[in-house]
């Protein structure tokens, strides 16, 4: 890692604990349905650093796996204490890893936000600023149908 702008964050409990190096290369606001489920919110903060600036300091996390309607695969990562969604490692960004945006430490949401995407399944009361929005994603390309529960659609 080199010695560019530090951050750190962590679980809701504290036993996991992590650090980033340097800026975000992707940062967005995401509205399909596994980020709603993820999150259990209307929306999910990705936050995507590359993996080799990302370092776990402390605690145990386990893995849950699944394959999106764009057959990527997708590891998220969560603290085995508290169940906090920490990280995740998707097939579309190779050597990247995604943070939950909030679980960094305050002052919590330091980065910039470039884009909305999933906003087909976007709940009707959230609003934000945000220019660059997308019914889906600019990198989607469905190749199975996932069932309702998990559609949004």
């Amino acid at each position: 890692m080199s010695d560019k702008i530090l951050n750190k964050g962590g679980c809701a409990c504290g036993n996991v604990r992590y650090k980033t190096i340097g800026k975000p290369e992707h940062s967005a606001v995401c509205h399909c349905r596994y980020c709603q489920l993820r999150t259990g919110s209307a929306f999910g903060i990705s936050v995507y650093f590359k993996s080799v600036n990302v370092e776990l300091l402390s605690g145990d996390l386990k893995k849950f796996e699944y394959t999106t309607e764009s057959g990527n695969l997708v590891a998220t990562k969560f603290c085995v204490e508290c169940g906090t969604s920490v990280f995740w490692n998707a097939d579309i960004f190779k050597d990247m890893t995604g943070i939950g945006g909030g679980t960094f430490d305050p002052p919590t949401f330091w980065y910039d936000i470039k884009r909305e995407v999933f906003c087909r399944s976007k709940a009707y009361f959230s609003k934000n600023e945000i220019d660059a929005k997308f019914e889906t994603s600019p990198i989607f390309n469905k190749i199975k149908e996932d069932p309702p529960r998990k559609s949004g659609v």
